[in-house]
């Protein structure tokens, strides 16, 4: 009796297929352990087989990047802005959490992939439904930024400033000596002030869901005051 062959090795070689297969590779090892071997090595099929789909590199980082976006909940119609703006960028915040070697392959790219940018066009459509005029939802796109991906570039992310990715467990910071808490007495005292995530990266007593949440929940609420007073960039007169 013949065997049958691996259904993962008879399904044929798409585009798609290998954008998904490297993005589990990359879920799985880190962006940095993805290359076109050893993605084809996991597709079963030679690396050369892969060129005939993907032209280089760089075009299957800018298709799995598009991959993930794709995963982000679609805009809601006819809902509240604030709401649906606030939902959707949790959304991708979600999906970011589940592809933690997206936001520095986002960062990476010298252009916004399709994904991205109708995606981005969506947000800003969502703010001129609400009422926004351009003017202030250009402003108000410069002031998200790249939480409107659902992600930030916090201060002490060691492995961004090293330039790595995928999850990291940084060892918890010492507590501030007595001379340096007397020194800066505001610092030591929020140092402090709350405890939730031991596993945050910028260090313990900050809950990076929180911090996040906090900070998105700050914007839309200042967006919101400027859209009902009808805020605009033009020169106010002296």
């Amino acid at each position: 009796m013949v065997e049958q062959a691996d259904p993962l090795r008879r399904t044929p070689l798409s585009r798609d297929r290998i954008l998904r297969a490297a993005v589990t590779l990359a879920d799985e090892a880190g962006i940095e352990s993805l290359s076109m071997r050893n993605l084809a090595q996991d597709l079963g099929v030679v690396p050369m087989a892969l060129y005939k789909h993907v032209a280089n590199k760089d075009e299957l980082l800018d298709g799995m990047i598009d991959v993930v976006v794709g995963e982000i909940d679609p805009l809601v119609p006819e809902a509240d802005w604030k709401q649906t703006v606030r939902g959707r960028i949790l959304s991708a915040r979600r999906v970011l959490l589940r592809h933690p070697w997206a936001p520095l392959a986002i960062e990476s790219r010298n252009m916004a992939t399709a994904a991205i940018l109708a995606y981005l066009d969506s947000m800003v459509g969502a703010l001129r439904a609400g009422g926004f005029t351009a003017d202030l939802a250009h402003h108000v796109m410069h002031a998200m930024g790249s939480r409107i991906l659902g992600f930030s570039q916090e201060l002490f992310d060691a492995s961004r400033q090293a330039g790595r990715s995928g999850p990291t467990k940084p060892d918890p910071p010492a507590p501030l000596p007595p001379e340096v808490a007397a020194r800066f007495p505001h610092l030591a005292e929020i140092a402090t002030a709350s405890s939730h995530d031991n596993e945050s990266v910028v260090g313990q007593g900050c809950d990076d869901q929180f911090e996040f949440e906090f900070s998105l929940d700050l914007l839309l609420d200042g967006i919101e005051r400027l859209q009902r007073q009808g805020w605009t960039s033009s020169p106010r007169p002296r």
